[in-house]
């Protein structure tokens, strides 16, 4: 089959924005998301494609007819008015390594009285069309807000708990848990190191600012003072912008890009925005060791900050983005140098309870690839064409929130064999009450479970939200720029960013991984908790605006085999990378003629900030080579290939090949 007929709920995973509570803010009476009528997605083979690229850039925009007789019977027949490509066409061009034919997706426009689906059963037995998908809106499935963190609990919190640097940390039980938190009478809530072992791998490294991972969610308040620092900023743009200055078809992308506005205007203080972009950010990247709120996975120290926060927002105020806009997002961020994909959402698990959550998703590798063929293309070139083959990691990791409908499987995409999907645990390794388990789930992490700590007292009140994740929220959600949220959406994050902290040492060893080798190692190294799956857990179910209600169950042993290959563990992740991998090597040059490539030999040899570092070059007619502080210069003078090598103080000498070429692109990749 080239497309999928039956139209399939896409639920954003957002799961934290519920109040906390995934299933108090359950909006279980939300219509079937709906397919955008008088447009389709089609892939067209690589004849059809070529003219029609050429035909685009002749006339300066979109056409009405591809050049193919049968293809273009059936345009007249509907009246399509314009076909478009899916991705914008880019100045500057890149190294493509896996080539999945993006550049053949288009939106083909049409009008008169049929309806997507008839359009696409009359396109499905042409040959010259490949695939046909649906562009259908993504919405949020919750309605409900972060739980903030108040100014007072805030000051009687950084008052009372112990922490020289972040006054919030030692509340993170998800990053440090000491298994002394929600104690009452004899009953424990809490396990010792039930968290992501990030307090021993801090010890190696608290993230890289050459790793960059993209969010794709809600906006992130990009002046958030623990957040500031640590977003990545596009060096070809300046802020503000209405020009595409880089060239790279998106204007004004300062700090990434808003694809649900389609402008480089990021975000997040909009009504009926829920922080969750924020929130997300902050389990990353926010700053630690700056004496302001919050601990982070990978979000280093002012003497040297951490991992990049790239805005991919998906989500802005009442606007959700449509499938069109989520595949531009993932392509953007792997040309723009994300290595991590960040992704807390995703579709309806396909065996999620019919009478809670409507029509369910794709229950197969084979239907969603089926159903959903261009954000399937659009993820491939993520995972083999991030990175570089120079750098800690050749391709990009993906990774999903798997559910929140409680339901005995993951949901797609991250059910997929090719990325990551986060199951979501309490503060005692136990399964939090709302997550989704069984097949295609690959690990799980904290991501909190207010229904269950709604009896842990703390100064005589109920403070049910500390079983949830604590992280930065944008000041008009909550005053203090702090609050909580739960979720497998919160839980994906840790993993995002224990990921993104692997690399980030990969990078301080300078050694190289390929994409799937760091996936993997993030899975094998996992803490097991299948002993955890003993009896009932017991909880309260809360109900939105009312509070908690309903005394309830899970029976745990239900569970076992069914959380991934545990929990995730930065600590051990971190001793793998040290023992796997290749040595990094400096890299082949493509330099165009009389043009030039910059490159940063620190970053291929081990302690390479303090060395110093000398070039030769065998034939100084083909290219030349001119040091500017840290960075070394080469120009391309003539066609032709020589060699070259770079020996730096220490005696380490990397021999490499110079390529000099015409007709190259500003990077010198034809």
């Amino acid at each position: 089959m080239k497309y999928c007929f039956r139209l399939l709920m896409i639920v954003a995973l957002v799961a934290g924005f519920a109040a906390c509570s995934t299933e108090g803010d359950m909006d279980s009476s939300q219509p079937q998301q709906p397919i955008v009528e008088g447009e389709l997605l089609v892939k067209f083979s690589p004849d059809v494609a070529e003219a029609l690229a050429a035909n685009v850039a002749s006339r300066s925009g979109a056409v009405t007819r591809s050049g193919a007789v049968s293809v273009d019977r059936v345009m007249e027949l509907v009246d399509v008015f314009e076909i478009e490509p899916v991705f914008p066409a880019v100045e500057s061009q890149r190294e493509v390594r896996v080539d999945v034919g993006l550049e053949r997706w288009y939106v083909v426009r049409f009008g008169g009285d049929y309806t997507a689906e008839e359009v696409a059963a009359m396109f499905e037995p042409l040959g010259e069309v490949q695939k046909i998908d649906f562009n259908r809106t993504i919405k949020r499935a919750y309605t409900g807000k972060a739980t903030p963190l108040s100014v007072e609990r805030m000051a009687q919190m950084s008052g009372t708990r112990s922490s020289s640097v972040d006054p919030l940390l030692s509340a993170q039980w998800h990053l440090i848990n000491r298994g002394d938190m929600f104690v009452k009478g004899e009953s424990v809530k809490s396990v010792v190191d039930a968290d992501v072992q990030v307090e021993k791998a801090w010890e190696k490294t608290m993230g890289s600012s050459d790793v960059i991972v993209a969010v794709l969610d809600e906006g992130v308040f990009v002046d958030h003072p623990d957040l500031k620092d640590n977003i990545w900023v596009n060096p070809g743009e300046r802020r503000g912008s209405m020009e595409d200055n880089d060239g790279n078809g998106y204007a004004g992308d300062y700090y990434g890009y808003n694809f649900a506005r389609q402008t480089g205007a990021i975000t997040w203080n909009d009504a009926y925005d829920s922080g969750h972009g924020s929130h997300v950010a902050g389990v990353i990247a926010a700053m630690n060791n700056n004496g302001t709120g919050i601990g982070s996975i990978a979000g280093g120290t002012p003497d040297r900050p951490g991992v990049k926060i790239m805005v991919c927002q998906l989500f802005s105020g009442n606007m959700g983005a449509t499938g069109i806009h989520v595949a531009r997002a993932i392509k953007y961020a792997a040309d723009n140098g994300a290595v991590v994909l960040q992704c807390s959402w995703g579709y309806v698990s396909g065996r999620a309870n019919a009478y809670d959550w409507g029509e369910a998703g794709f229950d197969s590798q084979e239907a969603w690839e089926a159903g959903a063929p261009l954000e399937k293309d659009a993820l491939d070139y993520f995972v083999h064409n991030a990175g570089s083959p120079n750098g800690p990691i050749d391709g990009g990791v993906a990774v999903f929130a798997g559910g929140n409908e409680s339901a005995p499987m993951a949901g797609y995409p991250g059910a997929s064999d090719d990325y990551i999907s986060v199951a979501a645990t309490a503060a005692d390794f136990t399964p939090a009450v709302y997550t989704n388990y069984g097949p295609g789930t690959s690990i799980s992490a904290p991501g909190g479970d207010q229904d269950y700590y709604w009896d842990y007292v703390d100064d005589e009140h109920n403070y049910g939200e500390v079983g949830c994740i604590l992280s930065t929220l944008p000041y008009h959600i909550s005053p203090s720029g702090y609050g909580y949220m739960e979720g497998t959406s919160m839980a994906c994050p840790h993993v995002s960013g224990v990921v993104a902290l692997g690399i980030s040492y990969a990078a301080d060893l300078r050694r190289h991984f390929k994409a799937d080798e760091i996936r993997d190692m993030v899975i094998s190294t996992a803490v097991p908790i299948d002993q955890y799956m003993v009896g009932k857990k017991f909880y309260t179910r809360y109900v939105a605006d009312i509070g908690p209600q309903q005394p309830m169950n899970i029976n745990l042993p239900d569970y076992k085999g069914g959380m991934g290959s545990g929990q995730v563990s930065a600590a051990a992740l971190l001793s793998a990378i040290a023992e796997g991998g290749e040595d990094m090597r400096f890299p082949n040059l493509y330099i165009p003629t009389e043009g030039s490539v910059v490159v940063v030999p620190a970053r291929y040899f081990v302690g390479g900030e303090s060395l110093t570092y000398t070039v030769s070059i065998a034939d100084t007619s083909v290219a030349s080579c001119a040091s500017s502080g840290d960075k070394l210069v080469f120009s391309g003078l003539k066609a032709g290939v020589t060699t070259g090598s770079v020996t730096a103080s220490n005696g380490t000498v990397h021999n490499f090949t110079i390529t000099v070429r015409a007709l190259a692109g500003d990077s010198g990749w034809l």
